[in-house]
């Protein structure tokens, strides 16, 4: 299995707020969002994978700013970090008023998926390769972020996550 870079994963969604995606503040849902973000995710997932994949969790959401009715979203995600089975996939989510070009992020996100075969059954993912700055940071980060879930969901001992070790040593 070749390993791949982040960059062949990068999948990028870009549509309108409209009315029937807004609150009674006439912001985007945040579960609309929270759908929209995990559909990208899952693209990137496959990409990377070259196979179906299942959300496994939702690690992390910063709802930053609303979203109003009428702006322009662009939702972007990338693998940030695969593991056996598993990939990690970082989301950043950017708003742009439709008469202006300038794009605020007002959002991030990181999904958990599993690549799994026709039968349901996990399967291996390539390695990942981060090259920029910002990969490298969030293909180390994402280590640590998978211990402690591990730690906290009873599946890894405290005493085994390393990488958390070293943060409190």
């Amino acid at each position: 299995m070749k390993a791949k870079f982040p960059e062949d994963s990068k999948t990028i969604q870009t549509d309108v707020v409209l009315p029937a995606d807004t609150n009674s503040l006439d912001n985007l849902f945040g579960g609309e969002l929270l759908a929209r973000m995990d559909k990208v995710a899952s693209i990137a997932a496959i990409k990377h994978s070259e196979n179906v994949v299942v959300t496994a969790s939702i690690n992390n959401v910063s709802f930053g700013e609303p979203v109003p009715n009428g702006s322009i979203l662009t939702i972007e995600a990338k693998v940030s970090r695969a593991f056996n089975t598993s990939m990690e996939v970082f989301i950043d989510v950017w708003k742009q008023n439709k008469t202006h070009p300038q794009k605020f992020k007002v959002n991030e996100a990181i999904y958990t998926f599993v690549a799994v075969n026709k039968r349901g059954k996990p399967i291996r993912v390539p390695e990942l390769i981060p090259q920029t700055d910002l990969e490298k940071k969030r293909y180390d980060a994402a280590l640590r972020r998978r211990q402690l879930s591990l730690v906290l969901a009873g599946k890894m001992k405290p005493k085994d996550a390393s990488e958390l070790k070293a943060i409190f040593e």
